[in-house]
């Protein structure tokens, strides 16, 4: 119990200085951890993601929409102007969101929050060589930092800067975000790499941890990443990336994970036999397609405010998303089930409504993070389909038709109904369906579609009604400075060198 009380001592004050001058103030034996063991447990509290919530930026997408306040005995329905209130900034495109005294400031601050956990990545790697265990066990432990070091810089650099091949943007020059790599701290601010310099880390990082686990760790729960992580966050990185090499890239490490782990759940097996929809999520623990959870808790969102029959909430999953599904004709054939399985529903005034993610079973509000074998088909059908509009080979087009008509298939009611695949044979049309069946399985997930709407130039329009009762109109354009989202003002208080992003 006191070591692991100390532990604890350890990493609260990486926050506020260097883990070894902390440690040279106490006896070795008390503080020093020890061996591998001691650091993984260490490296499960302080660099592993869990109960540290992170903003997913839905709010800023086409994937909700706002609902005008409906009194109820002449007031609003719970929490309604609170839940209005915070989320107003994001959804109306405030560039101020995230500066002090805004209400959705300090929820939202995840820049802070990776950097901390960043922090524990660098603390654990430090202290590696420090230790007694065998070589396996250390790089068990090595790749798991780097993997999840990489995990968190990918999230950093996408939201806080522009993409890699936006538009104008030179990587050698355009800014990224902080690469910090080392537990000690600095003397005066840290200054923003560029582009390139976190793109290269990050690659390099990733191909070192897939080597490191797939050679040395086979996680024993999906709360672990271990090499199928390591290949499924590999093909994220290249597709987000974009370089004409990458696409191959981007399939050749979505195969790696697919040869392993190609299992989709049959959204089928979960209807009842009086039709009804049983409460599994997709995402949960005993998922065949699960890789990797990253998130284990419950957090309160835009999308968690309570429901009343006789109204709506403020924030809803939008029309512009529900009707991207198939619904069907009847309960003998639902469509796509992702319409009636993805989603909460409540019922107002006799309609139905849907409001926020079902994909986890505990009833967590943007479903979970991580990695599902879901994502690995899309990646890899959207790289081959971009292939294929460069080079034209009908060989790219056949295989980004079977990788999205595999996962549909799975998604589809086909108890009396079935499937008809998918057969498009231009280019642009090909890639633009890649990018719907993406929406629709991606859903309220991860970020997605924050970054997925950034990284194909795509604006968004949102319609707002104010407490007031004034309906205005809000656009996102495609392209626009605020895709790379303002750095909390916290950070730049806190970091003198941090240059804020164009506003």
């Amino acid at each position: 119990m006191k070591k692991y009380f100390l532990y604890a001592l350890i990493l609260t004050t990486t926050v506020l200085g260097s883990c070894k001058k902390f440690l040279a103030e106490y006896s070795q034996d008390e503080m020093r951890p020890g061996s591998t063991d001691d650091l993984t447990a260490l490296m499960y509290s302080e660099a592993y993601p869990y109960n540290a919530y992170m903003e997913t930026f839905d709010a800023l997408t086409d994937d909700v929409q706002n609902n005008p306040l409906v009194p109820v005995n002449g007031a609003p329905i719970p929490d309604y102007l609170n839940t209005l209130q915070a989320a107003t900034p994001m959804f109306t495109f405030d560039p101020t969101m995230f500066d002090q005294n805004n209400p959705v400031a300090d929820g939202s601050n995840v820049y802070s929050k990776l950097y901390l956990k960043i922090k524990g990545c660098n603390v654990i790697i430090d202290y590696l060589d420090q230790v007694k265990g065998t070589d396996v066990d250390k790089n068990a432990i090595l790749g798991q930092c780097l993997l999840l070091r990489s995990y968190y810089y990918l999230k950093l650099v996408t939201t806080y800067a522009q993409l890699y091949n936006a538009p104008g943007v030179d990587p050698e020059k355009s800014l990224g975000v902080p690469l910090i790599l080392g537990s000690q701290v600095k003397d005066g601010g840290i200054a923003r790499n560029t582009l390139k310099e976190v793109y290269d880390q990050i690659e390099k990082d990733l191909i070192q941890a897939e080597d490191l686990l797939g050679n040395n760790y086979t996680p024993s729960t999906v709360f672990r990443v271990g090499r199928d992580a390591a290949n499924a966050l590999l093909s994220r990185f290249y597709l987000y990336r974009g370089l004409d090499t990458d696409w191959a890239k981007a399939i050749q490490y979505a195969t790696r994970a697919l040869e392993r782990r190609s299992t989709l759940t049959a959204l089928t097996t979960f209807i009842t036999s009086s039709g009804g929809i049983t409460a599994n999520g997709i995402y949960n623990s005993s998922s065949p397609e699960v890789i990797w959870i990253a998130s284990t808790s419950v957090h309160p969102s835009l999308l968690a405010v309570n429901v009343d029959s006789r109204s709506l909430p403020p924030f809803t999953a939008s029309t512009s998303l529900l009707t991207q599904y198939n619904q069907g004709t009847g309960t003998s054939n639902y469509g796509d089930l992702r319409y009636q399985y993805y989603f909460q529903a409540f019922t107002a005034n006799g309609a139905k409504f849907l409001y926020r993610t079902g994909k986890n079973t505990i009833n967590t509000t943007y479903g979970t993070k991580g990695f599902r074998v879901a994502e690995l088909y899309l990646n890899r059908a959207e790289a081959y389909a971009r292939q294929f509009l460069n080079t034209g080979n009908v060989a790219d087009r056949t295989a980004a038709l079977a990788d999205l008509n595999a996962l549909r298939l799975s998604r589809y009611d086909t108890r009396n109904t079935a499937y008809v695949a998918v057969n498009i044979t231009d280019g642009a049309g090909l890639y633009k369906f890649c990018q719907e069946e993406r929406r629709r399985e991606l859903a309220l997930e991860d970020g997605h579609r924050f970054i997925d709407l950034k990284r194909w130039g795509l604006g968004v329009t949102h319609v707002y009604t104010g407490s007031d009762n004034v309906t205005t109109t809000f656009t996102l354009p495609a392209n626009s400075p605020l895709y790379a989202l303002p750095i909390p003002y916290n950070a730049v208080l806190a970091n003198t060198s941090l240059i804020q992003n164009p506003r």
